[in-house]
């Protein structure tokens, strides 16, 4: 009897446990103030999925369009628009995979980079309809192939540099610069980090600014390569003051032996 009674006991502390839960919280909730979702997108389980289903969705589309050379029936259904539009959903869908594979404590809905901000949305709107202008207007300023070929290569490359980074860190990567140095944060200068001091800035850099040249939108790379510059720039300026307070020395010598491999970011 006293075997029954324990076991209805652990019975009734792991519904209790169950019921003190949120009924629809993201399981893999980022912890800290800081990496707090904003709440600008619902964190559960629900949002999640469907955001995921979206990009998935878009993914797919793009991915037909490129890779059948676009569609006849469509003047604006072009193997370039197609693989801007997959690249694009692989991005934000890959944010959030990463995070949650190699650095499950920071992760949440956020995590997806939707919420980047008006003016990331906006430059990506800009370049959209520069496209499609031209491509209406002018459709010969888009038969540079050679071009489509370069940012093709500059995004994946691109692509692969971030999401490399953003593994071989793990728990010490994350989209919010801290102002307080973690228990288990350390100084990661091996792998990526050995040849690119901001290997995952220089990564989405290449990868916004190879989209441009797949769209061949002369003026939104111009205007890509200025916001990104200055973003970066005062990222890192910002970032590396909180890293010479984490680390010291050994921070400093690292950044005189490593670049950051963005033009003009020291």
């Amino acid at each position: 009897m006293a075997s029954d009674a324990d076991a209805s006991n652990g019975f009734d502390e792991r519904l209790k446990q169950r019921s003190a839960r949120k009924p629809d919280a993201l399981d893999l909730t980022a912890t800290g103030a800081v990496y707090a979702p904003t709440g600008t997108i619902p964190n559960t389980l629900l949002a999640v999925v469907s955001i995921a289903f979206a990009l998935g969705g878009v993914f797919s589309i793009g991915a037909i369009m490129f890779l059948s050379g676009g569609f006849d029936d469509f003047w604006w259904s072009t193997y370039q628009l197609g693989f801007f539009v997959a690249a694009w959903s692989a991005f934000h869908w890959g944010e959030f995979a990463v995070t949650a594979g190699w650095n499950a404590d920071k992760c949440s809905v956020d995590s997806f980079l939707l919420n980047n901000g008006m003016t990331y949305h906006a430059a990506n709107g800009t370049a959209l309809l520069e496209y499609l202008i031209t491509l209406y207007f002018k459709p010969e300023s888009k038969r540079y192939h050679y071009v489509s070929a370069l940012g093709i290569i500059m995004t994946i490359c691109g692509q692969i540099l971030r999401s490399t980074a953003m593994i071989h860190a793990a728990r010490n990567f994350s989209h919010t610069v801290a102002s307080r140095k973690a228990k288990d944060h350390v100084l990661v200068t091996d792998g990526i980090y050995a040849y690119f001091r901001h290997p995952s800035y220089a990564g989405f850099f290449y990868w916004a600014l190879g989209t441009q040249l797949v769209l061949q939108n002369p003026v939104t790379f111009v205007m890509f390569s200025y916001l990104l510059w200055r973003f970066f720039y005062y990222r890192t300026r910002y970032e590396e003051g909180a890293l010479v307070r984490f680390f010291g020395a050994a921070y400093e010598e690292y950044r005189k032996k490593v670049g950051t491999k963005i033009p003009f970011v020291p």
